[in-house]
């Protein structure tokens, strides 16, 4: 594995990582990765998600699961940003056509669809100061 190359935005930025879970059929997400290549996918939901201020977007899949990674910059405001992406053009048709293999109810939204993640590692420097977590069983590990 190479890894994958990441931007420089040349200004601070933020990351969201939210995940979803799509239909468990093999047809189904060999179609869903179909819709997300680069070939395939609708400009108008790629220049919706840069409008309304996103920097980068990647999603990622391990067999059913997806996490997405959404990287904005540091005065980025998720909920005005997503109730805007929603009214984008297209993005209503968008998301009925990908939700037909996602498991979420009919006719709901990205924001509606998919889980916000929250963040519990990352590689600490001595300059972190914040408070230590209280270990909930007073084990030691």
């Amino acid at each position: 594995m190479e890894g994958y190359q990441q931007q420089q935005y040349g200004q601070p930025v933020k990351r969201y990582v939210q995940t979803l879970d799509l239909v468990n059929d093999p047809e189904a997400i060999r179609t869903y990765r179909w819709l997300h290549s680069e070939s395939v996918h609708w400009k108008e939901i790629r220049d919706g998600i840069r409008a309304v201020g996103i920097l980068e977007m990647e999603v990622y899949i391990v067999g059913d699961r997806l996490v997405m990674i959404v990287d904005a910059p540091a005065d980025f405001d998720w909920d005005t940003a997503m109730a805007r992406l929603a009214t984008m053009p297209r993005q209503a048709e968008w998301e009925e056509t990908v939700g037909k293999f996602q498991r979420s109810r009919p006719g709901a939204t990205s924001n509606e669809k998919w889980t916000m993640m929250e963040r519990i590692f990352h590689l600490y420097n001595d300059k972190d100061t914040a408070a230590q977590p209280v270990n909930p069983d007073n084990r030691t590990y």
